[in-house]
């Protein structure tokens, strides 16, 4: 068809004309398609899997499968594609990423390029940053799927059983998370026999906040891990003896580059503690590096901020979304040496037994594709990395969202106690709070200010993970304050007035109904037309008030970030309202900010004065730019890395396939012997001068490599 061809070959700037230019072919099917009886409308998906087998290419199916999956969403969910949202499925189908804004509801653009790939039957994959919403997606999404005859399977954590799993797999449309996948891959490449696997090919995945898998987790590779000898007492007496050791007399930390270096008078310390003479001279003993990992657990990884303590484990905390990250954990002992810190059980040390970095799995799709709200700053990255271009979706209405400008104080203590009496304000005139903080500790700082005030208000951290959708569906009510980490940020739109839903969902339980049954159902139905007609009012009220006002207590690393949080506010063209509150204490600005701020806000500036200052934006900007610049550095050494292992992967894997299909191995077998003794007696060999041979040598290696 010309059209997708032109749209196929559109330059980077013209792509977005040439997705438009697909929307009223789409349209002029619309009123065929509601013509059809459900039976009928059911019946274009075995019509459309003949015609790809008849040798039909799945590009020409686009227009005819969109306009299907909008007709079967409207019936079966009551919600119908926007013009925009087919764009952004039909950017997603041809495998770019579409920026699509917060509450543009990307999880429904999924649906139309999740339809048309699923006919294929090869199966695909929708990748979602956490197991919640993975499972919501599963089901939401699953509900259109179903019901036009495509299979939908959920693969989540602890699901042991791999006869399930591989059916769950085997189903047209798989939905999950980025670890499980990358981890599901490697066990399949651990597993002893072909029963055991549970993957069937990597054919097309949509990547659902893409930024965040693509970019932000792929610092840390994918690792499966086996025990090796128990030191837990090691770790425990050096946690205990760095206790003794002074910063700066000790030892030095550079927290930009997160290191750490003893001096002198501290080796000292550590080697009378021990009763040794030099920690270095024994290196199978690994002192240098247990005071290493020490002296990092005590000065670079935080409680309340890098882990939790739970349930006598230490949890590590995703500093991007602020979600713990459940069975994680940090390697080279530091997570021991963090154990040892907080006095909790050392689990055993461990030892990599399979590992891929997030770039090299998701290297493995045929097709690869993504969406999110914040893309165009890491576009380079995104396009050098995995081939994925950023194309811009338009919004379907217009941004009306008010940004004003940072203010910076003095103090840490100022600025909290100016966001608490500016959130008291706002609440008081029934505009709805959204706070962002970046770790649990400031969020539970803010919410002890708060209660001094009176201010009732809800707080999200990862202390709190369980109860994530509910407390920010609901964060638009009017009135509402919700203070959070990142974790807010992503997944769930908070909807001005509340979300009806939710709201009858939570009457049911008070009630005492069980989810699940037929009481809960009918009751739930019972009470769903009031409580939307009751948020509908709130909602008008909340607009009139301004909208939900998001308020920033501190600038994360990421611009990203940053824009996530804004983007929380202003859906849909709802009214909104956003602002920074920085002081010179914060990290980002004690780490990589200039003296220019300091001087300005010199000894006799007041505390409780702030600035707002372009000069403060721009190193602001020069900061997170410092940093993001350095946290691609990581990852291109990561997978840099990793690409010399990939190789030798690529052929250890392909060869276990083959050994578990019971293929005969011997010709290649035998090739490579005698690769191998040619290459021996090359090395000692090479000359055509009989003397200059170095037998000697030759027959070391050849008792070294085949012993007698």
């Amino acid at each position: 068809m010309r059209i997708l061809d032109k749209v196929l070959r559109a330059g980077e700037g013209r792509k977005v004309r040439a997705l438009a230019d697909l929307i009223p072919d789409i349209n002029a099917l619309e009123a065929d398609m509601h013509a059809l009886s459900d039976d009928a409308l059911k019946a274009k998906t075995v019509e459309f899997r003949d015609r790809l087998h008849n040798g039909e290419d799945l590009d020409n199916l686009l227009m005819e499968a969109f306009a299907v999956t909008r007709e079967a969403a409207l019936r079966v969910i009551g919600q119908r594609h926007y013009d925009v949202q087919l764009m952004g499925g039909a950017a997603l189908h041809f495998g770019w990423v579409g920026e699509m804004k917060t509450g543009e509801g990307k999880t429904l653009v999924s649906s139309l390029p999740v339809y048309l790939n699923g006919l294929t039957g090869k199966g695909v994959h929708v990748i979602t940053v956490n197991d919640y919403l993975a499972t919501r997606d599963s089901e939401w999404m699953g509900r259109i799927h179903n019901w036009l005859g495509l299979t939908t399977g959920l693969v989540v954590p602890n699901q042991w059983d791999s006869t399930f799993k591989r059916a769950q797999y085997a189903a047209d449309i798989t939905y999950g998370t980025n670890n499980e996948f990358g981890f599901d891959y490697l066990r399949d490449n651990m597993a002893m026999t072909r029963s055991e696997q549970v993957q069937r090919g990597h054919n097309y995945a949509i990547v659902d906040e893409v930024d965040s898998i693509l970019i932000d987790e792929a610092r840390t590779p994918l690792i499966i891990s086996g025990q090796v000898d128990d030191v837990a007492k090691l770790y425990f007496r050096f946690a205990s003896i760095v206790r003794g050791l002074s910063r700066d007399l000790d030892y030095e930390v550079d927290e930009e580059k997160r290191t750490v270096s003893p001096l002198e008078s501290g080796i000292e310390k550590v080697e009378a503690a021990l009763g040794v003479e030099n920690i270095y001279d024994d290196v199978s003993s690994n002192l240098v590096h247990q005071l290493t990992v020490a002296l990092k657990a005590k000065e670079l990884f935080h409680r309340d901020k890098d882990y939790l303590v739970s349930d006598g484990q230490v949890k590590i905390v995703d500093e991007f979304t602020g979600r713990v990250l459940e069975g994680r954990r940090w390697s080279e002992g530091i997570h021991q040496a963090v154990e040892a810190k907080e006095g909790v059980r050392i689990k055993e040390e461990s030892q990599t037994l399979a590992t891929i970095t997030l770039q090299n799995y998701f290297r493995l799709y045929e097709k690869l594709a993504g969406m999110t709200g914040t893309a165009q700053t890491e576009s380079a990255e995104l396009m050098g990395t995995y081939g994925l271009q950023v194309v811009p979706i338009p919004t379907h209405r217009p941004i009306v969202r008010k940004d004003q400008g940072d203010l910076i104080y003095k103090s840490e203590e100022a600025k909290f106690e100016a966001v608490a009496q500016d959130i008291l304000e706002k609440s008081e005139t029934g505009q709805p709070v959204l706070v962002g903080t970046i770790s649990v500790e400031k969020s539970e700082t803010l919410s002890r200010l708060l209660n001094k005030r009176g201010v009732a208000h809800e707080v999200l951290n990862a202390k709190q993970h369980t109860r994530e959708a509910e407390i920010v569906a609901q964060a638009g009510r009017l009135g509402a304050v919700t203070v959070a980490t990142n974790m807010a940020g992503r997944g769930v739109d908070i909807l001005l007035g509340g979300y009806p839903e939710g709201l009858a969902t939570k009457e049911c339980v008070a009630e005492g109904l069980q989810p699940n049954t037929d009481e809960f159902t009918e009751r739930y139905e019972e009470l769903l037309p009031t409580l939307r007609a009751r948020c509908e009012a709130e909602g008008d009220k909340v607009r009139e008030v301004g909208g939900l006002y998001v308020l920033g207590t501190e600038r994360h690393e990421s611009r990203r970030i940053d824009n996530q949080l804004r983007g929380r506010s202003g859906r849909q063209g709802d009214p909104g309202e956003s602002r920074f509150y920085l002081s010179l204490d914060d990290e980002l600005m004690r780490l990589f900010a200039t003296g220019a701020i300091q001087m300005v806000m010199g000894k006799n500036w007041p505390d409780d004065q702030p600035i707002e200052a372009k000069m403060v934006s721009k190193a602001i900007e020069r900061a997170q730019t410092t940093v993001e610049q350095r946290n691609a550095e990581i990852r291109k050494n990561v997978l840099k890395y990793d690409e010399v292992m990939n190789e030798q992967r690529k052929v250890i894997y392909r060869r276990r396939d083959q050994v578990l299909d019971e293929l005969d191995l011997s010709e290649d077998g035998l090739g490579s012997l005698a690769a191998a003794v040619d290459g021996v007696i090359n090395n000692h060999c090479e000359s055509d001068f009989t003397e200059t041979w170095d037998l000697h040598s030759l027959h070391t290696d050849i008792l070294t490599y085949w012993p007698s």
